[in-house]
């Protein structure tokens, strides 16, 4: 509303205008208004009519300063449409618009990035850390263990060779960084370990089926004779064994499987079996202390089969 507006709407008497204030009035009434024009000749008496109206006293220079700012569109605020302001100023006019899911997203990065650093980071650190210190130091440590247990308690000099080739091997592996390599090779010593220390009897087992023959597949003309033969070790308990088969190669944990031996022997337990129904003489071979293989007592052809 302009002060000419304004005075018409107001019941009082006429108000005191400064000369600046009326330069702005006239300014604002001619851009508004556009009564008079600005292209009219007659514009300044116009004006000074309007305001005479109103109970002011427009001088000639009053109008013709209001008339230049209106024509230079002085005391006039023109909003910038481009920039990084305007933006700014038309984000934060909408902010309720996408400030909810901006700061949903903000936080989940947050999250994610602090979980990632002060988390992820420092677990996948440490397991890297704890896992170049196992190879360096733990994993080598636990193979000398192993030999020197083997050394101890072994009673062929055998089990003593291959410990200390299988601990070369995997203190090798470990310096190169070879995790798997390193693993195995304490695989291989505890499994020598834990054979040395088996004590166990290898019996016949005397029950329906114990004992078989079959056609070698390298040649069908031969028979090979088997008997089927358990580990029972000094508490009477059946041992499950890592056992080769010459069948197929492959090495299984079974606690029974078929010991290839000579037809005479094979003909010797059968007799003893269709004698009373009973095998009276089911001793195959004793595993002591301190031995990698047992001490066999019957005649054995050294190879065994795990499927029959």
């Amino acid at each position: 509303m302009t002060a000419r507006e304004e005075m018409s709407a107001a019941s009082t008497g006429p108000a005191v205008l400064t000369d600046d204030m009326l330069v702005m009035d006239v300014a604002d009434t001619l851009r508004h208004d556009g009564v008079p024009r600005l292209d009219d000749p007659d514009v300044v008496a116009t004006l000074q009519a309007l305001y005479r109206d109103l109970g002011i006293e427009l001088s000639d220079t009053t109008a013709a300063a209001g008339l230049a700012a209106a024509r230079d569109n002085r005391f006039s605020y023109a909003p910038p449409t481009k920039g990084v302001r305007p933006y700014l100023a038309r984000l934060y006019v909408k902010r309720r618009n996408w400030m909810p899911a901006s700061l949903a997203v903000a936080l989940m990065l947050i999250v994610g990035i602090g979980g990632y650093f002060l988390g992820y980071r420092p677990y996948h650190d440490a397991q890297v850390e704890q896992a170049k210190r196992e190879l360096a130091q733990a994993m080598p440590a636990q193979m000398d263990a192993l030999y020197q247990t083997i050394f101890e308690e072994t009673k062929v000099q055998q089990a003593s060779n291959d410990a200390n080739d299988i601990r070369a091997r995997g203190k090798a592996a470990a310096q190169n960084g070879d995790r798997t390599g390193a693993q195995q090779a304490i695989d291989d010593l505890t499994g020598i370990r834990d054979t040395l220390r088996l004590e166990y009897q290898l019996r016949i087992v005397d029950g329906d089926k114990w004992g078989f023959w079959s056609f070698p597949k390298s040649n069908s003309d031969a028979t090979n004779y088997y008997l089927i033969v358990q580990a029972v070790d000094t508490d009477g308990k059946v041992l499950t064994l890592p056992v080769r088969s010459e069948d197929t190669g492959r090495t299984e944990s079974v606690s029974s499987w078929g010991e290839r031996v000579p037809e005479e022997v094979y003909r010797a337990v059968e007799a003893d079996k269709n004698d009373d129904g009973v095998i009276e003489h089911n001793l195959v071979a004793i595993k002591d202390f301190g031995f990698l293989q047992p001490d066999y007592v019957l005649p054995v052809l050294g190879g065994e089969v795990t499927r029959w």
